[in-house]
């Protein structure tokens, strides 16, 4: 276990300055039990009398009464205001995230012989706070401890505990453990007269105004051990949540019983429970803490975790591609057009010179069956798409077997010494775990075992037989459950394995494919985000306007994937290099019904906001798709823009349950995008934009379509405010550009 990783953060932080603390533009002040430690837009009080923490940040969030504490397996329950004595005290630190006072807590005196030290990091030059808790037994050298529920920061109703958030529109954000299921993100909101609410959200969540974005986001930056759910509970009165607690060790199964977004199967999907941590001490994720405006408080967050655990970059223009499933559906077994007719898709996409103009665009064969589509077949395509200067996409599941399910016992995995049953994970009862249920189901393998290390192998070698510039890795959610069984036992649980397989896969690619091929992942966790170059924001994508729009699926609408990446645009940039908005389609997804030219554009303009790199999953043996392609694929300004792709800013974000979004963003620079969503059937919508907000100057400015460059309005230079409209079940993507 990887528990030293982060340490250094707390522990080996080197000290600088003695007091006073004038030059940190900070202050330490003690006044009996308490001591304070103040710091620009915050203030930490710690009293030391009942070990509680009170923190008040400069924009009216308050936490009151904090605690921490640790479940162990044989002593149950402690809390540090469980403990007798509670000593603090401060020094100085300075590490890779920047310099600032450390707050030490040291909480001692219980029956059970634990001694419970609270660290906590606030920045001088940063406006977060990183928190952690550490569990010694004993004199920390002789005695073991074990747990699976540790929790480094919580607000409980029997400490008195309280977390206020000012606004007249207060919103805790809910968000699902991986992108799997078509499982929303929720904006919980308090309806006075109507109960509280509670749930569970995972890894991270905010509370925050709607009306000014204004609130506080928490959440995990270690991810190589625990899963981290943060469970809530909501007071009666507007703003306040009277239960909050950031706790490593949640392992939720899916509840067929509930709804997706409520515990249905927006959890972890576990089948066992969470793993121990045992040893001396054990440790806490390392918590981050911060308040201000949520929208920047969120990119602190994306590049925390990226300082601590690493991000990946891509050098050159983000890759273009086509993604076959689009058009052949799973396993190409309909013969819809593989592998017959994909060479005319290449003529087709060759003959699109914008769409060529940036990099070489990746032909992706997505999952595909391999009796029909042999790595002879693909490697032979791979030399006759090379010479139209494109690149072959390949596709895999790491740590998941589709079969029968009569058929596990004795099925070889391809490529290694073993049966599919030897390399399994197990339930509670220690059955095979099916991630996927059904005849036709999936089965979760062990990412510590030898088999799937060969498996891995023998994947990456056919990726690198037809030439491949492109993985797509998917599925990867069934490498994180927990398991009563693992092939290498010092891995204890789920996110350990799983972070170990990332590790081999990502190191294993760059050895035999080299580091210049792209990875983006599919349905997976967030964290840990380190080992790809993009990550779908939500599950696929049909294309389709709304999840209600007769004749197509009642999931997986631009509506539906634009309402979640509202909340997750801060991914772009920060975690990794680009999003994954899946692909856009130029007439029909499958079997599905024909897309408007409408459905198109608004496609496109989502895609855009979230930062993603460009995909498509057309069938252009048909005019109309080649048509459109024509028009919208090959269109100047957004290749141009797709070739270096970044994440608008919102303005306001999807709200509640409903299918009627309005959405707007924007992209700062020396012209300025700005997109707006409107996902009524029948409202028109107006927006209203501050020149300020959007970093416009004092000058007029003309509005142009972004996809035609026709000048449609004009800000004058007095003007301090604007307004775009936008009519029933339509978007817009104008750029604001200096007319002087």
């Amino acid at each position: 276990m990887s528990k030293f990783k982060y340490l250094w953060l707390f522990t080996l932080a080197s000290v600088l300055y003695c007091f006073p603390f004038a030059s940190l533009a900070q202050q330490v002040d003690r006044s009996g039990d308490a001591l304070m430690v103040r710091s620009e837009g915050s203030a930490i009080t710690v009293n030391q009398k009942t070990g509680r923490l009170d923190f008040k940040f400069g924009n009216g969030v308050t936490i009151d009464n904090a605690i921490a504490y640790v479940r162990e397996l044989s002593s149950g329950y402690l809390a540090t205001t469980d403990c007798q004595l509670h000593q603090a005290s401060t020094d100085t630190f300075s590490n890779a995230a920047g310099k600032g006072i450390r707050l030490t807590i040291r909480h001692s005196g219980n029956a059970a012989r634990i001694t419970l030290l609270q660290q906590l990091l606030i920045y001088t030059d940063h406006p977060y706070i990183f928190a952690n808790l550490t569990a010694i037994k004993g004199d920390g050298t002789d005695e073991e401890m074990e747990t699976r529920e540790i929790c480094a920061l919580a607000v409980l109703p029997k400490e008195k505990a309280l977390l206020v958030q000012p606004g007249a529109e207060p919103r805790l954000l809910d968000v699902p453990f991986d992108n799997d299921n078509w499982t929303h993100i929720l904006e919980r909101r308090w309806d006075p007269g109507k109960p509280a609410f509670n749930g569970i959200t995972y890894e991270f969540s905010s509370v925050y105004d709607n009306n000014s974005f204004s609130g506080i986001v928490f959440g995990s930056l270690s991810h190589d051990f625990w899963k981290t759910g943060i469970a809530y509970h909501s007071g009666k009165t507007t703003g306040q949540v009277d239960s909050l607690s950031v706790t490593d060790g949640v392992a939720t199964p899916d509840n067929s019983a509930l709804r997706p977004e409520y515990g249905g199967n927006d959890g972890t999907h576990d089948h066992a429970v969470h793993g121990t941590a045992k040893g001396p001490s054990v440790h806490s994720s390392v918590i981050f803490l911060a308040a201000g405006d949520v929208r920047k408080i969120f990119i602190d967050y994306g590049n925390a975790n990226a300082l601590l655990n690493g991000r990946l970059d891509w050098k050159g223009a983000a890759p273009f591609y086509w993604n076959s499933f689009g058009v052949e559906g799973v396993l190409g077994y309909e013969g819809k057009m593989m592998p017959r007719d994909i060479p005319k898709i290449s003529d087709f996409i060759a003959t699109l010179d914008q769409f060529n103009k940036y990099s070489r665009p990746v032909m992706s064969i997505d999952s595909y069956d391999q009796g029909i589509y042999t790595t002879s077949l693909l490697a032979s395509f791979g030399k006759y798409i090379d010479k139209k200067k494109q690149d072959l996409g390949f596709y895999f599941i790491p740590f998941a077997m589709w079969t029968w399910r009569n058929n596990t016992a004795n099925t070889k995995i391809q490529g290694s010494d073993y049966n599919l049953s030897d390399a399994l994970l197990s339930d509670d009862h220690g059955n095979p775990i099916w991630y996927k249920e059904g005849d036709w189901g999936c089965l979760a393998m062990d990412p510590t075992h030898p088999a799937v290390r060969q498996y891995v192998i023998y994947q990456l070698k056919k990726a690198k037989e037809i030439g491949a510039k492109f993985l797509k890795i998917d599925f990867l959610t069934a490498g994180a459950l927990e398991s009563t069984r693992r092939y290498n036992s010092s891995v204890r649980s789920g996110l350990q394995a799983y972070n170990y397989g990332m590790n081999m896969l990502k190191s294993l690619a760059d050895s035999i494919l080299g580091k210049d091929v792209f990875i983006t992942e599919a349905i997976s966790p967030m964290f840990p985000s380190q080992y790809a170059h993009g990550r779908f924001v939500s599950t696929d994508v049909y294309s389709h306007f709304r999840d209600d729009r007769p004749g197509f699926p009642h999931y997986g609408s631009t509506e539906a994937s634009l309402a979640s990446g509202s909340h997750l645009w801060w991914v772009q940039g920060t975690l990794w290099p680009y999003t994954n908005l899946d692909v856009a389609v130029m007439k029909n997804f499958q079997k599905n019904p024909d897309l408007t030219e409408k459905d198109i554009q608004v496609r496109l303009y989502a895609m855009m906001s979230m930062g993603s790199i460009l995909g498509d999953g057309s069938d252009y043996r048909n005019k109309l798709a080649a048509d459109r392609a024509a028009v919208y694929l090959n269109n100047k300004y957004l290749c141009a823009f797709f070739s270096a792709p970044k994440a608008f800013t919102p303005v306001k974000v999807a709200d509640g349950e409903s299918l009627d979004q309005q959405m707007a963003f924007f992209l700062p620079g020396k012209e300025v995008l700005i997109s707006q969503f409107n996902f009524s059937n029948s409202a028109g919508y107006d927006q209203i934009w501050k020149k300020k907000e959007l970093g416009l100057t004092n000058t007029s400015y003309l509005i142009k379509d972004f996809l035609t460059d026709q000048t449609v309005g004009k800000i004058e230079s007095g003007q301090e405010t604007f307004s775009t409209s936008v009519p029933a079940a339509d978007a817009r993507m104008l750029k604001l550009v200096p007319s002087n």
